[in-house]
């Protein structure tokens, strides 16, 4: 039985609402149907990355253990007695097996709490210290294919991952490989493609049911699935690799990097590879005069009415959208640079003095964001850009319109201070301060 076949078998039972004995009689497999892939109980779904195959290993050592031990006596039962006490000691097994498992989860936080005992204060305000329940309607939104299509659809994304991970495949070959948030699975297969020795696919959406079916039906069978968040699963050694598309509109939105340190932190062996390994934030100036005019003047007059109390809401809120890379009319200015082998949480909350040099004159509307990653491999070396002299991704920029635009003038100098932090009521959701020309603007980026 392979991990599909078990994913079915226990889908068709919670389905059928059948006993041990009704299944121990069925002559045929009735579970073969498709349907069963995906899930019936959410409450019984920890038994869907059940590590079956490790537990036959163990049941097959207890056994070798068990003959040694018996010096070759044998006893003889009726089969019906050996049926109701190898069911009985499966049964018996399977508690255990979740009695260790909370027993480990218990046994960690506790070694934790006495290592770090500020650890848990520290980690209050993080993506890490929220609870399935608080960060359910985060993962359900990747539950839906869309979301996934138009990421694939990002050549300048996927390609660059797929480089990344083929064309260093020395750093991957033979290689225990996680693959954190994994969605539909394409960096698994990347990875597998590039000889991993194992790769270990996570993630809490429904979405990683279609990723196995996936794997299955190209033939990958060295990805293991585990549904759930890293902070929540159980790995049972470190990895060599860490891979993961975690990156959010701004580089920093949605929180996914807090994952992404916890894995780095708890699971990557000594001297392993995080991949990105290095990304940065820049900041460039904008003259969009036609779009300020859609956004922002068009509240002074609608329908002859003076609608401009709406332009604070408007302003206060940060857009994603293309920048025509024609309005460009500064140089650009890296805000932030982040290490993730080092990286911790706090990067979150950062400040920066810019100066954006003019390279010709204009009317300044906004202030566009956006960010630059880089897999810094030996064999290989591949980066990417979301900013706009760079091809679109589906990340697009972010723009902080001005409240007027500013007349600007080719070879002077723009400076202002660029503040960044986590919203305290929303920890995947962005506050940004700019302060430029005794202008003191805020935005919020939910």
């Amino acid at each position: 039985m392979d991990q599909y076949s078990y994913i079915k078998m226990i889908n068709f039972i919670l389905a059928e609402k059948l006993r041990p004995e009704d299944v121990g009689s069925s002559v045929e497999c009735p579970w073969s149907d498709e349907k069963y892939l995906r899930p019936v109980d959410e409450k019984m779904q920890n038994w869907l990355t059940f590590d079956f195959e490790d537990y036959a290993e163990e049941i097959s050592r207890k056994k070798q253990k068990d003959s040694s031990a018996m010096n070759n006596e044998n006893v003889t039962i009726s089969h019906s007695e050996l049926t109701r006490l190898q069911n009985a000691l499966k049964e018996a097994l399977k508690r255990n097996e979740e009695l260790e498992f909370h027993n480990k989860r218990a046994q960690k936080a506790i070694e934790n709490l006495l290592k770090n005992p500020l650890d848990e204060e520290e980690e209050k305000g993080t993506v890490s210290a929220k609870t399935p329940r608080d960060d359910e309607s985060y993962f359900t939104s990747y539950s839906h294919y869309a979301i996934h299509q138009e990421m694939l659809c990002d050549e300048v994304r996927t390609l660059s991952y797929r480089d990344a991970i083929e064309k260093n495949s020395s750093a991957i070959r033979d290689k225990v490989v996680l693959d954190l948030g994994c969605g539909t699975g394409i960096l698994s297969l990347f990875a597998s493609r590039a000889g991993a020795k194992q790769v270990i696919s996570v993630d809490q959406s429904e979405i990683i049911f279609q990723a196995m079916d996936i794997a299955r039906r190209n033939g990958f069978k060295d990805i293991k699935f585990l549904k759930g968040r890293i902070e929540e699963v159980a790995l049972k050694e470190k990895v060599d690799v860490i891979v993961s598309e975690w990156m959010g509109y701004f580089l920093l939105f949605e929180g996914m990097l807090d994952s992404v340190i916890y894995a780095r932190d708890h699971y990557l062996a000594q001297g392993g590879v995080l991949l990105p390994n290095r990304c940065t934030i820049s900041l460039v100036g904008s003259g969009d005069i036609e779009r300020h005019r859609e956004r922002i003047s068009f509240w002074e007059e609608v329908y002859g009415f003076d609608m401009s109390s709406m332009k604070d809401d408007v302003l206060r809120e940060a857009s994603v959208e293309v920048c025509p890379p024609e309005s460009i009319l500064t140089e650009p200015n890296t805000i932030a640079d982040f290490n993730l082998m080092t990286v911790d949480t706090n990067c979150y909350s950062f400040s920066y003095n810019f100066n954006l040099r003019i390279l010709r004159s204009g009317s300044m509307t906004s202030l566009v964001g956006y960010f630059d990653t880089f897999f810094d491999l030996p064999t290989c070396p591949v980066k990417f850009s979301t900013g706009p002299q760079a091809t679109p991704t589906h990340w697009k920029q972010v723009i902080f319109f001005l409240p007027t635009p500013l007349p600007v003038t080719s070879g002077d100098t723009i400076s202002g201070t660029f503040k960044c932090q986590r919203n305290p009521q929303c920890t995947r959701s962005l506050l940004i301060n700019i302060h430029l020309q005794d202008q003191e603007l805020q935005y919020d980026f939910m």
